[in-house]
């Protein structure tokens, strides 16, 4: 059977944001190109940011990068103080939802980063 192995995040300065990801969830590239760099999530499976699209992505973005913690809720309230003392934009403040505590930051092109419990 076929799986997707590669999540790819559109954003404006791969460089820029692999700073800003590498830095946010303590990881280095595996690939690094000009405008193409990926990070390596286990499994085989990677997280690419991609800045050699050719169409406009200023629209509205319809997906999340999730991180999912082991401890919630007490591991989602310490993320959220952990990243607001390094500047990381918050868009959703944290809250319990169905699944759990979670929250959701933005990167700096607007991509969501939503961190939640695992199930």
């Amino acid at each position: 059977m076929t799986r997707p192995n590669m999540f790819i995040v559109h954003v404006s300065d791969a460089p820029k944001s692999a700073r800003f990801y590498g830095d946010l969830f303590a990881m280095e590239p595996v690939f690094e190109a000009p405008r193409f760099i990926a990070f390596e999530l286990g499994g085989g499976v990677q997280l690419a940011l991609w800045s050699g699209a050719a169409e406009d992505l200023s629209g509205p973005r319809t997906s999340e990068v999730c991180l999912n913690l082991d401890g919630a809720p007490a591991s989602v309230d310490a993320r959220y103080e952990e990243w607001t003392a390094k500047g990381v934009t918050i868009v959703e403040e944290p809250h319990d939802a169905v699944f759990g505590r979670t929250f959701v930051a933005a990167a700096p092109d607007g991509n969501l980063i939503r961190v939640a419990p695992f199930d």
